[in-house]
């Protein structure tokens, strides 16, 4: 379990204030307040949208130099106005939205044969290129160590095994994982 363990009363607020960040965004009204119990120390998250138990968007903040309600304020937003994969969420998606936010722990650099399938998420980086995937990811797709490094430089648009080349950084984090897809 990550050092980023939250209250259960935390976890429900989190979920709520991105929900409501979105209705309010949705709705052209002001951002909804910050006040989380809890939710005041500086994380890094990310904030996945479902519809139908399908990604519906999904962005994220890695550094921890904000407070983590602002980041999952502005991440829910974000997801579900600007992930190019997607068009912005309508009024209408809301109803069956389903909300998934990922606090991160700090991004440490790692060697691959450190890195725990289920446990970590990972990022690689090589000059501006990077690719992040969420610790979730690699049960979810069924991935080994090396599917998930590769789907990482994919994602970075590197070639498949660029992890293994001088140049190429390697960085793991945990997350704690709060609310889930709605069916």
């Amino acid at each position: 379990m990550p050092d980023v363990a939250l209250a259960p009363d935390t976890s429900a607020a989190l979920l709520a204030l991105a929900r409501d960040s979105i209705a309010a965004w949705l709705a052209g009204l002001p951002e909804p307040d910050l006040k989380v119990n809890g939710a005041d120390h500086h994380a890094g998250a990310f904030v996945s949208l479902y519809l139908e138990e399908k990604l519906r968007g999904c962005m994220g903040h890695t550094d921890c130099d904000r407070p983590l309600a602002r980041v999952v304020r502005k991440m829910a937003v974000s997801a579900a106005r600007d992930d190019p994969r997607f068009q912005p969420l309508r009024p209408i998606d809301l109803e069956d939205l389903g909300i998934e936010i990922s606090v991160l722990t700090p991004l440490v650099p790692a060697s691959a044969e450190s890195i725990v399938i289920g446990r970590d998420g990972v990022m690689i980086r090589r000059g501006a290129r990077q690719g992040l995937l969420l610790p979730q990811v690699a049960e979810e797709w069924g991935l080994d160590r090396e599917g998930f490094l590769a789907m990482a430089c994919r994602k970075a648009n590197l070639p498949k095994d660029a992890w293994r080349e001088d140049g190429v950084r390697l960085f793991v984090f945990q997350a704690e994982i709060i609310g889930a897809p709605v069916a």
